[in-house]
């Protein structure tokens, strides 16, 4: 009882076309594989992007005299 037959389906795709039609239908699919590629297109940009900067990474010093020293900055904008 809880799965759907074919004829189910048949009805369920033949109220879908008759709501939005075949004409809004296949510019729903073109807007959806427009959208695909240009995304594809960002990643490979972002690749592109990633690959051309020389700059270093730079990372977080995480030492307790830093961060002792920011609580203060913290506790004195407080008051």
């Amino acid at each position: 009882m809880g799965s759907l037959s074919i004829w189910h389906w048949i009805v369920v795709i033949a109220v879908v076309l008759l709501l939005f039609g075949r004409g809004k239908i296949s510019d729903l699919m073109g807007d959806v594989a427009q959208g695909i590629k240009a995304f594809k297109k960002g990643m490979k940009d972002d690749d592109v992007a990633l690959d051309k900067s020389a700059e270093p990474v730079k990372s977080i010093d995480h030492n307790g005299a830093s961060s002792a020293a920011a609580r203060q900055d913290v506790g004195s904008k407080a008051v």
